[in-house]
């Protein structure tokens, strides 16, 4: 099964990530998919495992298979528990459903520090522009904003909000160039000490509910190798000419 028949007959779920998720698009902004496919459970029984994330086939667009994907949103990776709250949803199924009703199970305090070891990352990027450049890239600055306004009220309350609502202008007026570094660099200092404070009250577990997640993931599996089991005893009363065998 090539990776386009497993986005085009198999995909779970997908969505609408980046800027317009966010509440953040402005004009010439690109379309963003990400989505989750369920190879079928038969592909596991080769030596040749079906591929655990696929790049297309449109432009901008990236698929998880779902147990990779659980995987890491149970490490809490930022771009992955964004993926399942986004508030653009484009296709979704029954296994679809059930796993967006399960994005509870895979919220945590762990979230504090995946969050903010992505930040330090992206802020290590960003003072290098600066060194090099005398500015950093506006843009991977508004990004990080956002990124820090989301950990923070995620800790706070317990619900990942993606679309950033009121802070959409302020925002983009640091991806304008319109807030000066300094300024810049006062709000996410701020950010990243209210994030601090908020974990140490969180609503959140400690851990995410990994043997929910699991058990969703094994009836899932086991519906497919079933669904294969039923598909392969209808082949084998085909008789020549089509009809079926009495």
């Amino acid at each position: 099964m090539t990776p386009e028949e497993l986005i085009a007959e198999h995909t779970v779920y997908s969505c609408v990530m980046g800027s317009r998720a966010f509440g953040l698009a402005t004009e010439g902004s690109d379309t963003d998919v990400r989505g989750i496919y369920l190879a079928p459970t038969r592909l596991f029984w080769r030596f040749e495992k079906p591929p655990t994330h696929i790049e297309g086939p449109a432009d901008e667009q990236f698929s998880w298979e779902l147990e990779r994907f659980c995987e890491l949103a149970l490490r809490a990776n930022p771009n992955i528990l964004e993926c399942l709250h986004s508030p653009l949803v484009e296709q979704l199924d029954d296994t679809g459903r059930e796993l967006l009703s399960l994005r509870g199970a895979f919220l945590s305090r762990r979230a504090h520090e995946t969050f903010a070891r992505y930040a330090l990352g992206q802020r290590k990027k960003l003072d290098a522009d600066v060194r090099q450049h005398g500015a950093p890239r506006w843009k991977h600055a508004m990004h990080l904003l956002r990124l820090l306004m989301s950990c923070r009220d995620l800790l706070r309350t317990g619900v990942l909000t993606i679309d950033v609502g009121a802070e959409r202008e302020p925002l983009l007026a640091v991806k304008r160039g319109e807030v000066s570094w300094t300024q810049v660099e006062s709000w996410m200092a701020r950010l990243t000490a209210e994030s601090d404070e908020a974990a140490s009250a969180s609503p959140l577990p400690p851990e995410p509910d990994r043997a929910r997640v699991a058990d969703f993931l094994y009836r899932v599996r086991r519906a497919s190798a079933l669904k294969a089991d039923a598909y392969d005893e209808v082949v084998q009363r085909v008789v020549p000419g089509g009809a079926l065998g009495q």
